[in-house]
């Protein structure tokens, strides 16, 4: 138990020196200044908000980029403390002792972790909140936002459920194969997972149904048919209550596959900043770029769960003695699969974030190519920096690990230099 308590102190001294070090990064070495030559450009943010806003939107920015930073290591301390502290082999124990039949105590010993889980992760999310709401970029009260929560956690408790059942089965049948065997039924569980979202899950959430706005309904599916896309409605979802910021995005797959706006979106852009957006929404459906995705996320996760195998099977070796753990397939392994998948999904997000931000661009080139109005497409993304307090040129880490779309310095350069094709 001693080595266990080292290991405890350097995971802490560790999570504090990082923290030091990001806060650090960003609020003293980083600079997020715009660049001489974009100054009194379109994209510089003092053409289009005013001295409170351009502070507003630094402060924001830095709290909620520390908050990511330091939530995620904060996550694997957890799920090391549970570990090596013996707090997931009694919840193993109560599990045990609750049923003999395995589903069950799957069940049950899942409720407690995730219990602990939500409950010791509950600060920093409360912390996210409270800012947002400060910043007045959420516009959610407090009853509706544990509301999300509660959904999120039986959501995700249901979900995590069924794979670690099959998992954990697949460990005992394949003790050598288990990570191979799980990567193939993890495939159709995906693409079922994506299908069904729209219509079961989205819906947990908020209200979606189709844009009451007809005349610009139409304008949108005479864009779509312009696009060679099979469109009958665009959906619209009651975000206004929860949020001030505007999005609009591309869900599901196949037959469920869905444009959505949000009322934000609707009420703070004119009808060619909105035909804008959805023109780069619909570039997503045209050039399949949520089915390259998928199959991304799929190729990662194959690395990814060979990656765990060999770690786990290493750590169970040289400290399972220590922990009590004999066996890979025994429920009290969790935390360390899920410490690894945590670990490797966070150092494989650069490349997912830089993949997903070549297709944003390819999607800005395309609206700009189908709408031929530039003006509206800066328009649109100033608004987007306004409602959401964004950075237009954020720190090189934040960019890396954070950014799923360029930065609005590069969309709205390139937008003004495009040398759009008149036919």
């Amino acid at each position: 138990m001693g080595e266990l308590k080292k290991w405890g102190l350097w995971a802490i001294a560790a999570y504090l020196l990082f923290g030091l070090c990001i806060y650090y990064y960003l609020f003293v070495f980083a600079n997020s200044s715009v660049p001489d030559i974009y100054k009194e450009t379109s994209a510089d943010p003092a053409t289009f908000l005013n001295s409170r806003e351009l502070v507003l939107s630094e402060e924001y920015s830095k709290i909620r980029d520390l908050l990511f930073f330091l939530s995620t290591p904060y996550e694997w301390l957890l799920y090391l403390f549970i570990l090596i502290f013996g707090v997931s082999t009694v919840f193993e124990k109560w599990a045990n002792q609750a049923s003999r039949f395995q589903f069950v105590r799957n069940a049950v010993y899942l409720f407690w972790l995730s219990l602990l889980t939500f409950v010791l992760m509950f600060p920093i999310r409360y912390l996210s909140y409270h800012f947002s709401k400060t910043y007045h970029i959420s516009a959610q009260e407090f009853g509706g936002w544990m509301k999300d929560n509660v959904i999120d956690f039986w959501v995700n408790y249901l979900i995590m459920l069924v794979l670690v059942t099959i998992l954990y089965a697949l460990m005992k049948q394949f003790p050598k194969k288990w990570w191979l065997a799980s990567w193939i039924l993890f495939v159709p569980f995906t693409f079922f997972l994506m299908y069904v979202q729209p219509v079961w899950i989205d819906p947990l959430y908020n209200h979606f149904y189709p844009m009451k706005d007809k005349q610009l309904e139409s304008k949108i599916l005479s864009l779509a048919d312009k696009a060679h896309i099979p469109a009958n409605h665009v959906y619209e979802v009651d975000m206004s209550e929860k949020t001030h910021a505007l999005n609009a995005y591309v869900t599901g797959v196949g037959s469920h596959s869905r444009i959505v706006l949000w009322d934000t979106t609707l009420q703070k852009l004119n009808d060619n900043e909105i035909l804008f957006i959805m023109a780069h929404e619909m570039c997503h459906y045209v050039e399949k770029h949520i089915y390259f995705g998928i199959a991304g996320y799929l190729l990662l996760a194959f690395v990814g769960f060979w990656i765990t195998a060999k770690w786990m099977a290493r750590w169970i070796d040289r400290h399972g003695q220590k922990l009590h753990i004999q066996s890979i397939s025994q429920l009290r392994t969790l935390p360390l699969f899920l410490l690894i998948i945590s670990i490797l999904v966070f150092a494989s997000s650069p490349i997912s974030n830089l993949a997903s931000r070549y297709e944003e661009t390819r999607a800005d080139r395309y609206a700009i190519e189908m709408t031929k109005n530039k003006e509206a497409a800066i328009e649109s993304f100033q608004e987007l920096t306004k409602s959401g307090l964004s950075q237009v040129n954020p720190p090189l880490l934040v960019k890396i690990f954070r950014y799923t779309h360029p930065t609005m310095l590069e969309r709205i350069h390139m937008v003004e230099t495009y040398p759009i094709k008149q036919k």
